[in-house]
């Protein structure tokens, strides 16, 4: 097992798929409900997990059963592994979080690393849709000839901005597929966009039918948490946001 200190400790066995796939606390959770959707859908088992005693804990309990607020799954049968968060990164501690995240996977076999995330901004209806956000060799190994247009001028803060810096000078290929959100919890229509594009880039072959039951799942799970969120934003600066 490997553990990597810098605020953050991951815990994992010493190898992970090809792509890590992460779904973050963030606005709408949508990147969130994906990365759960995709665990589910694709026979994930959970495999290892992140701590810290940087951030005021949270426990989640799923049947009554407590597990890590940030969890690893993987499976032999698959190139992707995933990562759930359920514990919000404030933008002080994203830094850590991403350096932490990319020492290990950089020693785990993982060569790229897709964040899923929807975002609050301002956007009409032809705008309902995913767009990318990639380095230069995520760019050309994932999104050539793909239908996933990169979004326009702005900028990526909080986790998804610490892990697009880290690869920019990482061997990793750093993508961020995102899409606009609403504040709903969760936003299923922001969730179905992000698992489409995460089908058209990887081909996993994930059933969406499904998806409109399991938002209603995971709709009371997740109102505490959004609501918690919140909270933190308020007590930060300006809401974590990419602009068009």
């Amino acid at each position: 097992m490997s553990t990597v200190p810098r605020g953050f400790d991951v815990t994992h066995p010493d190898s992970a798929g090809e792509t890590l796939l992460c779904g973050f606390t963030e606005f709408g959770l949508a990147g969130l409900s994906a990365a759960d959707y995709l665990v589910q859908h694709l026979g994930l088992e959970q495999t290892g997990h992140v701590t810290t005693e940087q951030l005021p804990a949270i426990t989640p309990f799923l049947a009554g059963r407590p597990r890590h607020h940030t969890r690893l799954y993987a499976a032999d049968d698959h190139d992707v592994s995933a990562l759930v968060g359920e514990l919000f990164v404030p933008r002080e501690a994203a830094r850590g979080f991403a350096d932490t995240l990319i020492d290990w996977a950089e020693t785990a076999g993982v060569d790229e690393i897709c964040v899923l995330s929807g975002v609050p901004v301002a956007h009409g209806p032809d705008e309902h849709r995913p767009f990318s956000v990639a380095t230069e060799d995520f760019r050309e190994h994932r999104l050539e000839g793909v239908d996933i247009p990169p979004m326009g001028g702005g900028y990526l803060d909080g986790i998804n901005g610490a892990l697009a810096e880290q690869g920019l000078s990482s061997p990793l290929r750093v993508g961020v597929l995102t899409t606009p959100a609403h504040a709903r919890t969760p936003d299923v229509e922001a969730t179905l966009r992000l698992l489409e594009a995460v089908e058209t880039v990887y081909g996993l072959g994930v059933d969406l039918e499904p998806l409109a039951a399991f938002a209603a799942e995971v709709e009371k799970q997740y109102a505490e948490l959004s609501e918690r969120m919140e909270q933190a934003e308020q007590r930060q600066q300006p809401e974590d946001r990419m602009y068009m």
